[in-house]
């Protein structure tokens, strides 16, 4: 069945009374269980479980999981943004077409040149993203950034707009072989609300975006909603069951969940419903960790360098470095960017504060992969990893 079974068995659902009903000692048994089920990942998110008590026993079994299953790594990537062109109107991204903001859209000898540059750093992921256009964007362009990018990147992940099988087959043939899509909100009304214009507003495209990328031959899938636009605990639960999902779906597949928090942007007349504040960040994400123990987990440079560093014992895999959200940094044609960032640190000022911190960041070829047996090594630099567990880190 579709991921849109999934949310349909909850259409009904009482969250607020759910949550009521939650004590502290119902999440501290949940706590201590081996496999957490839906409802047990919901009880780790209601409200009874951010006590203090109870968020500092699920950071420690989150920081056991991780570094059970990963050691304490964390691979370093950078986005690369090649056109900012847009037909959606969403109200809270700078990129949205009403905005009077700088466009750029890359050629493909400044793909190159953005490629250059980000690859002297010795960074060897990347993420490709774009607006999401069609008509300037199209497949054929983006199947051409790939070819380029694959000269130069280990592994290249896209951010594009959604697209059928058969696309996703091509850019994966050009050497894509990894698929993020932020679903932005799982809550079907207030998604409609807030994507009234352009291809965007068809919400269970999007919302099947990851599973066609997957049969497509991906080989790793990153999901997630931008936290603030609707209920965040909604939010985060459904993007807990739509990463098993697909973890479970496509067992081959590497997946990854990240909650990203709505940051300041173009005219910033945006004033989202609801906020979340660093406690109930970390809260959300060790509750992940728990449901999911061996799934990536994203943590962007919406985040702070101090937040950042602080949680990185309980739970991230991934962290972005030497960002930009605008299109055009070689060129010096720069557009405006897509939001601000909360963390400017260099790739060599990230290595070397995740080294001070016990951390071995990772900038080659990703060590291990997500399947039904647990994590498979895959390269010769998993030794990495190897040793770093072995070490107890």
């Amino acid at each position: 069945m579709p991921f849109t079974d999934v949310l349909k068995r909850y259409d009904d659902f009482d969250f607020d009374a759910f949550g009521a009903e939650v004590t502290a000692v119902r999440a501290e048994r949940v706590i201590s269980k081996p496999r957490l089920t839906e409802l047990d990942y919901l009880t780790l998110l209601s409200p009874a479980a951010s006590a203090p008590r109870i968020l500092e026993m699920m950071a420690r079994r989150a920081r056991d999981a991780t570094r059970s299953r990963s050691g304490c790594v964390i691979l370093l990537f950078t986005p690369l943004y090649v056109s900012n062109i847009c037909d959606n109107r969403c109200p809270y991204c700078s990129f949205a077409h009403q905005n009077r903001i700088k466009r750029r859209h890359l050629s493909l000898d400044e793909v190159r040149a953005e490629a250059e540059r980000i690859a002297a750093t010795g960074l060897r992921h990347i993420l490709m993203l774009t607006g999401e256009s069609r008509r300037a964007a199209p497949v054929e362009y983006l199947r051409e950034c790939v070819s380029v990018l694959r000269e130069y990147f280990s592994s290249i992940s896209i951010e594009v707009y959604p697209l059928d099988e058969c696309e996703y087959s091509e850019l994966v043939g050009a050497g894509a072989d990894g698929l993020t899509v932020y679903q932005e909100t799982y809550d079907a009304a207030a998604y409609a609300a807030l994507h009234e214009g352009g291809p965007k507003a068809n919400f269970e495209y999007r919302l099947l975006a990851p599973e066609r990328g997957c049969a497509a031959g991906m080989r790793g899938a990153t999901v997630g909603a931008l936290l603030g636009l609707a209920q965040p605990l909604k939010d985060t639960f459904f993007s807990g069951l739509h990463a098993r999902y697909i973890a479970e779906k496509y067992p081959s597949v590497e997946v990854s969940a990240s909650f990203p928090r709505i940051r300041p942007q173009a005219g910033d007349e945006f004033k989202p419903d609801f906020t979340v504040d660093d406690r109930t960040f970390v809260q959300y994400m060790t509750a992940l960790r728990l449901f999911m123990p061996g799934a990536g987990i994203t943590v962007s440079t919406r985040e702070s360098a101090p937040f950042r560093n602080a949680i990185l014992p309980l739970g991230p895999t991934k962290m972005s470095a030497g960002v930009s959200t605008a299109v055009g940094k070689s060129s010096g044609q720069v557009s405006d960017a897509q939001f601000e960032i909360a963390d400017g640190r260099s790739v060599e000022e990230m290595k070397k504060d995740l080294l001070s911190y016990g951390f071995q960041p990772i900038i080659v070829d990703w060590n291990y992969i997500l399947c039904s047996g647990g994590l498979r090594l895959r390269s010769a630099d998993a030794t990495v990893i190897e040793q770093s567990r072995r070490n107890g880190h």
